[in-house]
């Protein structure tokens, strides 16, 4: 038996030890039972419950003190440990039967990496119970959106909307279509190549989310998917030196003829021109909106199955020469002038003898930041003469580089304006160069720009343009698979992510205007 330390013990000890042999011993005794013995033991009694009820009560506070004894010890943690921060890096708290939580004694510390990368892209985590169903059509010749990105409803009302210049009908899937069957236009020769269908009906343009990004409209995503997924009725060859062909896709009126016009049409590029893809991108999410849509496509009839790009064909462009490919005629020289006239800018109409086209001034500056980004030098730079070139580049194949000495006399090309439209401009061939060093980047794309185009400039300072190009980039299932999914893309971002910090470091340095082109 251990003597008591705290005054109270002692004296519940000492009485203790004087009342029990005291009252053990009248009644054992056979001495009379007086009075005064019997208050006396009965005063034992009672101070004895009393002492049992302490005794009781004081166990129960040493087990109530032993279950708050977690809390203590992370209390006590989180008073060592103040720089630790506790919401969202420490795991949660275990749940309890009864539905308390128990919290851990254990302070968890989460390392973070050097580079912050979003984690988790919104609408490209494909969720694990949906089901994909097409919307079947409700009358003959109105095109129905395949996927979970637009109801019924939405999907009736964007059909109705169909930009000028564009084919209508794109019927991308039909209910009870029948998996990889053989068909042959009517305007395919016989002994032609043959022309597959998707194997299945799920879109090759995913998207998981409630809606699809806001860069992207409604037309956009209803074209990508017409080109992903439509069934290809015939192939016409292109009169072009880079080997491309038009496909011509079912989704025209019932009985119309397979050619481009009343049927929708996609221009099937080489492999090697997989950048026009991210160029498209790129181009919405900078708020351009100057490229023409363009997907990623496996086609097993060309290329042996690899995929290839396959821009929108636009019948609404104006005529091109064919040795510029444009519908504007200029040179170096010219357009160096027509940059310092600043034609049409502020609604002002230009004087006759100013030289001034149809096109708007801010269009030069749009084109410059775009082509800079991507390293296109096929439109400003046709010589070449702005970098050193490979032996593959078009300029050395062709003999162009020698002629740098007179580049006022240079034509441009590939300057395509709509025939609706003449004021803005369509960027098409938009091929680009990502193994383009820093040393090496052609700063003559930028010569004579004087303003640059603010919504642009805005994305590219900002934090979100890596993760706005990952999750437009994963809608085309084709692209990003064929780069080598997300470590692939991230490389390519990476390279353009730098050139932006150029870029934005030329305009500080050269004191150009940052102004808003909406017009």
């Amino acid at each position: 038996m251990t003597c008591p330390d705290k005054p109270g013990q002692l004296i519940n000890w000492f009485i203790c030890s004087l009342c029990v042999p005291r009252v053990c011993k009248l009644w054992s005794s056979r001495r009379p039972r007086t009075r005064r013995n019997l208050l006396l033991g009965t005063a034992c009694a009672i101070y004895l419950g009393f002492l049992v009820s302490q005794v009781g009560r004081a166990s129960l506070q040493h087990g109530q003190v032993a279950e708050k004894g977690p809390h203590r010890s992370r209390d006590t943690a989180e008073a060592s440990f103040p720089e630790i921060p506790l919401d969202g890096t420490l795991a949660p708290p275990e749940s309890q039967g009864n539905g308390s939580t128990l919290q851990p004694n254990v302070v968890y510390i989460t390392l973070r990496s050097k580079r912050s990368k979003p984690a988790n892209i919104r609408g490209t985590v494909k969720p694990k119970r949906r089901k994909k169903h097409a919307v079947a059509s409700a009358a003959p010749g109105q095109e129905a959106l395949v996927g979970p990105s637009l109801q019924p409803q939405e999907a009736a009302r964007a059909a109705d909307a169909v930009a000028p210049g564009y084919a209508q009908g794109a019927n991308l899937a039909k209910m009870g279509e029948r998996p990889w069957r053989l068909v042959r236009g009517p305007g395919v020769r016989a002994g032609g190549p043959d022309f597959l269908q998707p194997s299945s009906r799920e879109s090759n343009i995913r998207i998981y989310s409630e809606s699809a990004p806001s860069w992207l409209s409604k037309d956009d995503i209803r074209r990508m998917r017409l080109l992903a997924d439509s069934t290809v009725a015939g192939l016409r060859p292109v009169s072009s030196k880079s080997g491309a062909r038009l496909l011509v896709l079912e989704g025209g009126a019932p009985g119309a003829v397979l050619r481009c016009g009343p049927s929708p049409c996609g221009l099937l590029k080489q492999p090697l021109d997989m950048s026009e893809v991210f160029a498209f991108h790129l181009d919405r999410i900078l708020g351009l909106n100057r490229t023409l849509p363009s997907v990623s496509r496996k086609a097993e009839f060309i290329q042996d199955g690899r995929p290839c790009p396959i821009i929108l064909w636009d019948a609404s462009l104006s005529p091109t020469s064919n040795d510029t490919h444009s519908s504007v005629k200029l040179t170096w020289g010219t357009y160096q002038q027509l940059l310092k006239q600043k034609c049409w800018q502020n609604g002002r109409v230009p004087k006759p003898e100013s030289g001034c086209t149809e096109i708007h001034h801010h269009e030069w500056s749009k084109m410059a930041l775009f082509d800079f980004l991507l390293q296109i030098y096929n439109r400003l730079d046709t010589n070449c003469c702005g970098f050193r070139p490979r032996k593959e580049d078009t300029c050395v194949q062709n003999g162009l580089r020698p002629k740098c000495d007179n580049q006022g006399s240079a034509a441009l090309a590939h300057i395509i304006q709509r025939k609706h439209d003449p004021r803005h401009l369509v960027f098409i061939d938009n091929k680009g160069f990502f193994d383009r060093s820093e040393d090496n980047l052609n700063f003559k794309l930028l010569e004579g720009i004087k303003e640059f185009p603010a919504s642009a400039v805005s994305v590219l300072k900002s934090q979100h343009l890596r993760q706005k190009l990952l999750q437009s980039l994963f809608l085309d299932k084709v692209y990003w698979e064929s780069q080598g999914g997300r470590q692939g893309i991230e490389k390519l971002i990476d390279v353009i992510e730098h050139r932006a910090k150029i870029l934005i470091t030329y305009i500080n340095a050269h004191g150009a205007k940052v102004l808003p082109m909406n017009e």
